[in-house]
């Protein structure tokens, strides 16, 4: 095995995944220490988590991700997972998980240089998610505003095509589910995050 090759395993697979394994179970532990606790199955986010770190190491290694937005892809992989596993536990979003990736979703930024629009597009996507929720409350919580804030950074620094293509995919999905399982409730994170996070490895 070349020196490089050896470098690219260590960092796309020796190093990720276990981090990502312990970060998860971090997170996990926040959640059911948080002001309404979330147990979350041991195992869910430890699992999850190393996966989508693992993925998105492996593609910056490989040359589909630029470097500078492995920090970004990597906040959006622990959001990911452990935001659809609250909501599909609990039905909700705690503000343990969306305000911090709020924060660094713009933080992580940074070294690609798009804060300000990052910052347009969590506006502009929260802003959006916060007027359906106050003409349909049923349909959207105060969770579901935040969620739509800390993906809406990311999306827009990728592009306004994945800021827009993002609700749109999630809404497809949760109509989908819906014919499949026969059923109009579905909680909007996990179709939201995935979508984002799909978005987000494709937009390099």
């Amino acid at each position: 095995m070349t020196g490089s090759l050896l470098l690219d395993v260590v960092l796309g697979v020796l190093l990720p995944l276990p981090g990502g394994a312990l970060v998860g179970a971090g997170v996990r532990a926040v959640l059911a220490r948080g002001r309404r606790p979330v147990l979350v199955p041991r195992g869910w986010c430890e699992l999850g988590t190393a996966l989508a770190c693992g993925v998105t190491a492996t593609a910056a290694v490989t040359g589909l991700v630029a470097p500078a937005r492995v920090p970004l892809l990597l906040v959006v992989s622990v959001l990911a997972v452990a935001g659809a596993a609250t909501d599909v536990l609990t039905g909700r979003l705690p503000d343990v998980l969306t305000l911090p990736a709020l924060g660094l979703g713009l933080v992580a930024l940074v070294p690609v240089g798009t804060v300000p629009t990052g910052l347009g597009g969590a506006l502009a996507l929260g802003g959006l998610h916060a007027v359906v929720a106050v003409v349909a409350p049923a349909a959207l919580g105060g969770g579901d505003v935040k969620l739509a804030a800390a993906v809406g950074g990311p999306l827009a620094a990728t592009g306004w095509w994945a800021w827009a293509a993002a609700p749109v995919g999630a809404a497809l999905v949760l109509v989908a589910l819906a014919l499949v399982r026969r059923t109009r409730a579905a909680p909007l994170g996990p179709a939201l995050l995935g979508v984002t996070w799909l978005l987000l490895l494709a937009g390099g």
